[in-house]
């Protein structure tokens, strides 16, 4: 790990001792049901998944609150996606995922919706294999043109994929030529399967792209065509450690934790606001 990532994991670290006291700091009793509400369970989607699992362990660490995490696609039909989680009844204290899914999963009703605070933006980005020739599509000519030339493509079934295939190529006229040759991933990373070579170029969000060895970014969407995506994390009906649920929503969207959210490709909310807003 560099230094800078040592420095910034330390400094994060000394903040939380400091906000949460750890169990041997709390003066609460220490009965058998209070340790059975020192965890909290996390399902997040792949966008915030790389800084989650930097931010989960240290928050864990400084609190002595346990972090069980879950991973699944905010939408799709994939079997771990947070959709067919939930509808098959898996419960979780809080949930991590592309804002544009928000409104779906409100209407299941298992979402306490008033709890949504937000994390971070995320853009969408185009993967090769590491080593590979990188193709323009800084703007959306060049897009177009590397999408012709492509002998495969690959698209994920989340909010980025969705929005390519359903909007922005039917949109540019070329969704019916360039279908024959297109992926929809479900149960894995899009980068993942670029680097194994089963597709020459792959689109999701940029985060999760950078964490994927074997794959490299190629260059982000144009400005035209980009959407940024909003992550958001939501307490649910079915949440059992609400203390240790609100103290996590509080660390994940603090200043602090920001610089971490950053690192990952995101661009965090809390950058955004001015001093003493929050």
């Amino acid at each position: 790990m560099k230094q800078s990532s040592v420095s910034v994991l330390f400094f994060l670290a000394v903040l939380l001792v400091v906000a949460y006291p750890s169990p041997a700091q709390d003066s609460v009793a220490r009965t058998a049901s209070t340790r059975e509400t020192r965890q909290v369970k996390v399902i997040t989607s792949g966008g915030f998944t790389a800084a989650f699992n930097i931010l989960g362990p240290m928050f864990a660490q400084a609190t002595g609150i346990e972090v069980i995490t879950e991973y699944g696609s905010s939408m799709g039909g994939g079997p771990e996606s947070i959709p067919v989680r939930l509808a098959r009844g898996e419960t979780a204290d809080l949930l991590i995922f592309n804002g544009r899914a928000f409104d779906d999963l409100a209407a299941t009703g298992h979402l306490r919706t008033a709890s949504r605070v937000d994390l971070a933006r995320s853009v969408t980005g185009m993967a090769v294999r590491a080593g590979a020739p990188k193709p323009d599509i800084s703007t959306v000519e060049a897009f177009v043109e590397t999408l012709r030339a492509a002998e495969s493509i690959a698209y994920s079934a989340s909010v980025s994929g969705t929005y390519l295939s359903t909007v922005a190529w039917p949109e540019l006229g070329i969704w019916e030529e360039i279908q024959p040759k297109t992926t929809r991933v479900v149960t894995e990373r899009v980068a993942s399967v670029v680097a194994r070579g089963e597709a020459e170029i792959g689109f999701q969000a940029m985060s999760e792209i950078l964490p994927i060895e074997g794959a490299e970014l190629a260059g982000l969407l144009p400005d035209e065509l980009q959407q940024v995506a909003t992550v958001v994390v939501v307490m649910t009906e079915h949440m059992e450690n609400p203390e240790a649920a609100r103290k996590l929503v509080e660390f994940l969207s603090s200043d602090a934790a920001a610089t971490v959210v950053q690192s990952t490709g995101l661009m965090p909310v809390a950058l955004d606001e001015p001093p003493g807003s929050r």
